[in-house]
């Protein structure tokens, strides 16, 4: 082995994808399937932040693949690759959301620490108990249903920062927006999850340890029933 060949490749990120968008250019259905692979996580999760439904988002994203495949010819490297595919995600779904505004005629809004949650790790693994399972699922569909309720405008920076963790400056190219835009936007956004959380905290407070209904009607029986017989009696 040559001492050349121990050397770590230098090669950036942006010329692997150049690299690749290449391959498909050239016809190489097999290296779209890996760019497919590669962006999936983060586009899916832009298309479903922007659309707010599971099945649209998955519509939406493969329509931008199909116009990304018929495009790729025409992509320079200007800017980076998953810039450039998520503004063709974002370009179909503000698209899907007009076509629907037009159908319907509808005009288209805890402890300090709290917003800060990485939804994917709320996944539960094959090693986890039932419960813990369970209660991580719980939580990651009450998170998601909070982010739901943000504005749009918040919720899909949320999403790049808090989420996917691309930094200010790669959100606001994706956006094709000031980054500071992006800070202001989410702010706002962790602000409005943390009260939104800290709301149904305080609500699901005070119905800890329920008592009420059958758990008090069962340990009333209990003990009524062990003082009939041993025929226990109220008397000194």
């Amino acid at each position: 082995m040559t001492e050349t060949a121990n050397l770590p490749s230098t090669r950036s990120a942006a010329e692997d994808d150049l690299a690749l968008v290449q391959r498909i250019v050239a016809g190489d259905r097999a290296a779209f399937e890996l760019l497919m692979r590669r962006h999936n996580r983060r586009l899916y999760r832009l298309a479903r932040a922007t659309l707010r439904d599971d099945a649209e988002a998955e519509d939406a994203l493969q329509d931008a693949y199909l116009h990304a495949y018929r495009s790729l010819g025409r992509f320079r490297g200007d800017a980076a690759l998953t810039t450039w595919l998520s503004r063709l995600v974002l370009n179909e779904c503000y698209g899907r959301m007009r076509r629907h505004a037009r159908r319907e005629n509808v005009v288209p809004m805890v402890s300090s620490n709290t917003a800060d949650i990485d939804i994917e790790a709320m996944r539960p693994s094959d090693s986890e108990p039932p419960d813990s399972a369970v209660a991580r699922a719980e939580m990651r569909a009450l998170i998601e249903r909070k982010l739901d309720e943000l504005p749009d405008s918040f919720r899909t920076v949320f999403i790049l920062r808090t989420v996917e963790e691309l930094s200010v400056e790669e959100t606001a190219q994706c956006l094709d927006i000031a980054e500071a835009t992006v800070r202001s936007r989410h702010f706002r956004a962790r602000s409005l999850l943390r009260e939104a959380l800290a709301r149904d905290i305080d609500l699901a407070s005070s119905e800890i340890f329920g008592f009420a209904g059958a758990r008090c009607d069962r340990i009333v029986a209990n003990v009524m029933a062990r003082i009939d017989k041993h025929g226990e009696s109220n008397q000194g």
